[in-house]
């Protein structure tokens, strides 16, 4: 698909903007209809996409790297990695499920598939009761995307946290990188309570662990501490409330567990690189 400088609201067409946090679809390519046309993003795109083919075969990359996709296969492509896919010649339809999404830092490992074609991680579901749980939950989101109902967007990233341990489960050489359940819990407790300043010892108190273990756990588990991770956290949240609200600097600031917004400016300029005006006028 090449970039187009007019702008359309349908995510399968030329000229959509994926600048959001989540968008989930559906597409049924047939030979000689209007969506029978190659995908071509040479500089990939800023966020993840996870693909599910469900009928039909698909065609990713050319020469060399070139390998056909039926269903059951599964496809990650990566922020910047080039995609390059269509309908397979000898296919008279691809059909496949997918979902760009821009990741919570928690789920990085869980980003990293072992089999791997240009950086495009591959996974294919041969158990047909992984297949039909696996196929659910891309609808989930879909639907959860589509009718954008009361806390969608925290339904569609709880489903989709779901559909990426899901995968990288099916992964064998995955199984000894699964963080700590404690580690994890941790990470869902910050997650959940990003405008509190809780201390470490809140934090353990709430999972039952000392928080001395807790602190290293989470430093060999995740290379930071949770503070610091917090703080990530944080950033991501801010970024993404200022490209889809109109929220003043200060709430946004305030609802982040910043009472002062010239402290979370400067954080904010540390992590992006632009102050939060100049990111809100970026998009």
């Amino acid at each position: 698909m090449q970039s187009s400088s007019a702008q359309q609201d349908n995510p399968l067409l030329p000229g959509y903007n994926f600048n959001a946090y989540l968008v989930a679809g559906m597409t049924p390519i047939v030979a000689g209809e209007a969506l029978d046309f190659t995908i071509n993003r040479p500089n990939g795109m800023k966020g993840y996409i996870i693909n599910l083919t469900t009928d039909g075969i698909g065609t990713i990359f050319q020469g060399d790297d070139q390998f056909n996709c039926s269903a059951g296969d599964l496809l990650l492509f990566p922020p910047n990695a080039t995609h390059y896919y269509h309908r397979a010649e000898n296919s008279p339809l691809w059909h496949h499920q997918w979902i760009y999404f821009r990741p919570r830092a928690l789920w990085k490992d869980w980003l990293n598939w072992s089999d791997t074609v240009n950086h495009v991680g591959r996974l294919t579901v041969t158990d047909c009761n992984e297949y039909q749980r696996i196929l659910t939950l891309f609808k989930q989101i879909e639907q959860e995307y589509r009718h954008k109902g009361l806390f969608y967007e925290e339904m569609s990233m709880c489903l989709l946290e779901q559909l990426l341990l899901t995968c990288f489960k099916l992964d064998p050489s995955n199984k000894q990188r699964m963080l700590d359940p404690r580690v994890l819990s941790a990470c869902h407790f910050i997650t959940d309570n990003l405008g509190q300043n809780h201390k470490i010892a809140d934090i353990a108190n709430a999972i039952h662990i000392s928080p001395s273990r807790l602190a290293h756990l989470f430093v060999q588990q995740t290379g930071s501490s949770m503070i610091k991770w917090r703080e990530e956290q944080r950033m991501i949240k801010a970024q993404h409330l200022l490209h889809t609200s109109n929220a003043p600097i200060y709430h946004i600031a305030r609802i982040l567990g910043y009472d002062d917004q010239l402290y979370f400016c400067r954080l904010f300029k540390r992590h992006t690189g632009l102050n939060p005006s100049e990111y809100r006028n970026s998009r």
